[in-house]
């Protein structure tokens, strides 16, 4: 019998933080049909003409502020979490990192797998919670791919896995080491969505943004909702430190345009805690498996500033699940499962 193909999907980086690469690597990214899902003929207007040319320099900016000797560190961790996982996994599992956009990529990864003649292939997209624009954007590129091979093994997928019990605990014990019982709030900042996404997705079309607060419980009606589900993983984590709900906020991140995105955004709730006195805050980016650009400098670095500015005095980052041996763990079981 042939070895069982496991396949793991992120994001995707730049090659290096220079603008060229920076260029390319936006380009890819925001052409996609399901990152900016406009037709093609207004899309391409927007991203080539004005997005790409104005926002590659300012970017390789702040690429150029997290890179380090390992080079990317989205790349760095993956890499890591990939190598862990197969060592973990051994010699049954065919193990392959893949980015969505750039290096490595996808068809690289599934070509290696078709020619170690692997009997299946799972498809693990590195995102928790599932988003048209990140884990639908990943399974389409493989079906594309897969479709064309004259032999296709079975090929399965892991939709989301929000409330993985493992990667709870890893996130859960991040925070532990700064005693969060210390700290005046606590914000799961996630990755933003433009509102229009959610809607999309919402197929009976008698839920979403009908009523304040429905992504606040997950349920039937919502369950492959991003942002319900953004909120389920929270509760999780601060159910597993003991939390109160009032004690803790969800908010959305690195919004792009003038268009209504998921809310409430991060630095709206910056400015109102920092109007009702809270002073110290910690904050989780559970949407990332891996350090990256958003926690490590627009987290760290930017919304830093910015509570200061407001009269705060501290936003301290949790790191991500990065090379903790529970992540790896949650890695493993997922492939197995």
């Amino acid at each position: 019998m042939g070895k069982k193909g496991i396949l793991f999907v992120n994001l995707g980086t730049p090659d290096s933080p220079e603008v060229s690469d920076v260029r390319k690597y936006l380009d890819e990214f925001l052409m996609d049909e399901r990152v900016i899902d406009i037709n093609a003929f207004k899309r391409t207007l927007l991203v080539k003409g004005i997005i790409v040319p104005f926002r590659s320099p300012k970017t390789s900016k702040l690429y150029k502020e997290v890179w380090d000797e390992n080079g990317s560190p989205l790349l760095y961790y993956s890499k890591i979490q990939v190598a862990l996982a197969q060592e973990a996994l051994g010699d049954e599992y065919h193990v392959e990192l893949a980015m969505r956009y750039q290096s490595p990529s996808i068809i690289t990864a599934l070509d290696n797998m078709k020619a170690g003649l692997v009997e299946s292939i799972k498809v693990i997209p590195l995102f928790p919670q599932y988003a048209s624009a990140s884990t639908g954007s990943v399974i389409q590129k493989v079906m594309e791919i897969v479709s064309k091979w004259q032999t296709i093994p079975p090929v399965t997928f892991i939709n989301s896995f929000h409330d993985n019990k493992l990667m709870i605990q890893t996130f859960a014990a991040n925070a532990s080491r700064y005693q969060p019982e210390k700290f005046d709030q606590i914000l799961f900042s996630f990755h933003g969505l433009p509102e229009r996404q959610l809607v999309k997705c919402d197929h009976s079309g008698h839920h979403c943004l009908k009523k304040d607060n429905c992504c606040a419980t997950l349920t039937d009606a919502n369950k492959f909702c991003y942002s319900a589900q953004c909120h389920d993983t929270a509760r999780l984590i601060a159910e597993e430190l003991n939390v109160p709900a009032e004690k803790y906020s969800v908010c959305f991140q690195s919004r792009l345009g003038k268009e209504p995105w998921v809310q409430p955004y991060t630095i709206d709730v910056l400015k109102d805690l920092a109007a009702r006195g809270k002073k110290r805050l910690l904050v989780f980016c559970p949407a990332f498996v891996a350090d990256c650009l958003e926690t490590l400098y627009e987290v760290s670095v930017e919304y830093q500033e910015d509570f200061k500015a407001l009269g705060g005095e501290e936003v301290q980052l949790v790191a991500s699940l990065n090379d903790n041996p529970k992540w790896i763990e949650a890695m493993v079981e997922m492939a197995k499962s």
